[in-house]
């Protein structure tokens, strides 16, 4: 059974983290725009991929968030599909695993 406390820890500090990403990205993206044609299209390329970033970190928030509720309810660690434990490496590698790697792979 892993150490629920730690990884809770792991996933608060990764909460943090990303929250401090998003917030840096509504930062830039709220920056105002060059008068100057060729910025401008610079500028759009730029914020598309800053928009993909806070879209990812929103994704892994919500991922993460349901971790902690699995957290709190006891079934942190074990494997959503077959029920057995997820291994501590998944878990360190993956922090909002909800699946074993063997039932991961095989979805």
């Amino acid at each position: 059974m892993p150490d629920l406390t730690h990884y809770a820890q792991l996933i608060s500090t990764r909460l943090q983290e990303l929250d401090t990403r998003i917030h840096e990205v509504d930062h830039e993206l709220g920056e105002p725009k060059s008068a100057d044609m060729n910025d401008q299209s610079i500028d759009l390329e730029d914020d598309e991929v800053l928009e993909g970033l806070g879209m990812a970190a929103q994704k892994e928030i919500a991922l993460l968030n349901l971790a902690m509720t699995r957290i709190k309810d006891g079934s942190y660690g074990i494997c959503k599909k077959c029920e057995e434990p997820i291994s501590e490496a998944r878990l360190n590698a993956v922090l909002y695993a909800p699946l074993c790697k063997r039932c991961a792979t095989l979805d």
